[in-house]
């Protein structure tokens, strides 16, 4: 019989290996003991005390059942069992050393790049200032923007061809998860010729429902929020697929415009736009990070996120 009984004694066999077979601190103090020839010496190697190496040796002979270390006033030695242990759990170590080195390289190749998709508002307003702050923190990370409507976007994320994404719409899109990082405001602009520009009280509801406008297309978030505003579908005079479109258009006085209060805040405060008061409707909305569902973000994706919360 071993002189260390195991709890389970002769025929323990089954169960969980990591209830088996020591963990890798405990096998690294092994080594460092054989190596170094004394106990607190391979302590000090490790960084823990004495007495914790020592009954972290005490802790691996009786879950083996045998003993390792033989100790005496001039040093410690390993018995013929714990040499034998010590040829595996070096084996054992640098499987481990194996395993962490292409754990990181995967670690490595994830966080060399970031691929974001946003929509327009975001992507054009807010993003880039995101960016550069990431930029300052992970230099050596490439990004690449993917910009479209909340549609397109739970589409990319979905699909696997983004990290993490950005929606303006009034809800989630399916399969995906989110989290509120801002909020934002629709106004209804328009040219300082329009006739709404000289308006003394606000619009209705009404008016803006019976009124052809110069909208996003169906799919967008600034359409999806416009739309169940008005309950129903609003009028358009032009669809087009991108904010910067839509504002070129309101500009030159082609119609009345419903946008982001980010997006025109420079037109306005240059008198090229002007903001008409509507009253009897909620055009605010919540600005979302998303990512698939279960995924939490890491590395890059979780930096980028942490940064629209700041």
């Amino acid at each position: 019989m071993s002189e260390v009984e195991g709890p389970g004694g002769r025929g323990e066999g089954t169960g969980s290996l990591a209830h088996r077979v020591p963990d890798l601190a405990a096998l690294e103090l092994l080594l460092a003991v054989a190596r170094l020839g004394s106990l607190g010496a391979a302590a000090r190697e490790v960084g823990i005390t004495q007495p914790a190496a020592s009954s972290r040796v005490r802790s691996m002979e009786r879950q083996l059942g045998v003993a390792l270390v033989d100790r005496s006033p001039r040093g410690s030695r390993l018995t013929d069992a714990g040499v034998l242990v010590t040829d595996w759990a070096r084996r054992v170590v640098e499987a481990a050393a194996a395993f962490d080195a292409g754990a990181r390289a995967l670690r490595d190749r994830r966080d060399s790049r970031l691929r974001v998709a946003a929509s327009m508002t975001i992507a054009e307003y807010l993003l880039p200032g995101w960016l550069l702050a990431l930029h300052a923190e992970r230099p050596d990370t490439a990004v690449s923007l993917l910009a479209g409507n909340s549609a397109r976007v739970a589409e990319l994320l979905l699909s696997g061809e983004a990290d993490l994404g950005f929606v303006e719409g009034l809800s989630v899109p399916a399969g995906l998860d989110a989290v509120v990082i801002g909020h934002d405001r629709l106004i209804v602009v328009t040219a300082p010729g329009h006739p709404w520009a000289r308006r003394r009280r606000p619009l209705s509801s009404q008016e803006l429902g019976e009124t052809p406008l110069i909208l996003r297309e169906r799919g967008s978030g600034t359409r999806q929020v416009l739309d169940a505003a008005l309950g129903g579908l609003a009028r358009p005079l032009i669809e087009l697929s991108s904010t910067t479109a839509v504002k070129a258009s309101a500009v030159s006085g082609a119609g009345p415009s419903v946008l982001s209060e980010l997006a025109v805040r420079e037109e306005l405060a240059l008198r090229r736009l002007v903001a008409v008061p509507v009253e009897g409707v909620s055009l605010r909305r919540d600005l979302r990070a998303v990512w698939p569902k279960g995924h939490r973000p890491t590395g890059p994706a979780r930096d980028l996120l942490a940064l629209t919360r700041a």
